[in-house]
């Protein structure tokens, strides 16, 4: 990769990707696109911004070719919560960024990353230790447009040659902004309420058992997949990473431990339960691990203290 632009870049994980590309290909060779104003002005703070609507075809290939772009990252998504609240415009935006980039990817010659999701999965996938190939019927929209564009982004690589790579996301935790409507949220948002005002309530049942992964990890696993030689990928359109797996009740009984005066309770919202129950408890990250070297870093307990570390700094804590 020499010259990346990453297409809604302004969200959780962009936030924190932006500077790892920097990192890795210098910060002059990445471009950050958004198409919220207030994005932008925050992403221009530290990285070459620009303002774009990734569903406009000829102003997103406009900045494909300016910029003589040979890697697209397209993180352009409603996630699944918020995706449930209307489904049209989640199909519209999600789906509609995709085939922009898939198109562009082939006129231009790019190679694409699109991040998949454990929503991808069901409530008749296996949940403990889901195969990398196996049933797929997700009962969200947001799972849906994950299973199309996994299918679809496979088509074009087989189709017309394009260099198509993805990951299935667990939930990701992170310190760098907050998330913006997914099920896992609650993983992140207790961070800064228990470090705020000492109490948290949780939208997610207490025994909602989940795949996670701190941002670190998400991000290691995206230039590793995009760096990894196409002749030892047997998959493409996508792989199961993962890391670690709890349940609420867990990973507040652990932060308890570090913070003793922390309270929480629970006040259901049954989309989020009902979303939570169909997804996969764990992942089965063989594929990952053989094809291109997936081997993450961070576990429960690290992670917790660094969270905490980090936010308590920012907070003045």
């Amino acid at each position: 990769m020499k010259r990346i632009l990453v297409v809604g870049a302004g969200g959780q994980i962009g936030t924190e990707l932006i500077p790892h590309l920097q990192k890795h290909y210098g910060a002059d060779q990445v471009i950050a696109a958004d198409l919220k104003d207030e994005s932008v002005t925050r992403l221009s703070t530290f990285s070459r911004a620009i303002k774009l609507d990734a569903l406009d075809f000829a102003s997103y290939g406009e900045a494909v070719k300016k910029y003589e772009i040979d890697s697209i990252f397209n993180l352009v998504a409603l996630l699944s919560a918020t995706g449930e609240k209307n489904p049209e415009l989640a199909w519209k935006i999600n789906m509609g960024a995709l085939l922009n980039s898939l198109e562009l990817a082939k006129e231009f010659h790019t190679a694409l990353f699109t991040p998949s999701s454990i929503g991808a999965f069901g409530a008749s996938t296996p949940h403990d230790h889901t195969p990398q190939d196996t049933v797929m019927r997700p009962n969200t929209m947001y799972g849906v447009c994950k299973v199309s564009g996994e299918l679809l982004s496979d088509y074009y690589h087989e189709r017309f040659g394009v260099d198509t790579r993805s990951v299935r996301f667990p939930g990701i935790i992170s310190n760098g902004c907050l998330p913006g409507g997914g099920t896992t949220d609650y993983a992140v948002e207790v961070f800064y309420e228990v470090l705020g005002n000492g109490r948290y309530t949780c939208t997610v049942p207490r025994d909602a058992y989940m795949d996670m992964m701190y941002m670190p990890d998400a991000l290691n696993a995206v230039t590793t997949l995009m760096e990894a030689d196409p002749s030892k990928l047997v998959h493409r359109n996508s792989f199961n990473i993962a890391s670690m797996s709890f349940t609420p009740e867990q990973l507040f009984a652990k932060i308890k431990e570090r913070i003793p005066s922390f309270t929480w309770d629970y006040d259901i919202d049954p989309v989020k339960a009902a979303i939570a129950a169909s997804w996969p408890d764990i992942m089965d990250d063989t594929c990952a691990r053989e094809e291109w070297g997936w081997n993450p870093k961070w576990d429960l307990d690290a992670m917790i203290d660094d969270m905490l570390r980090t936010i308590a700094s920012r907070l003045n804590k």
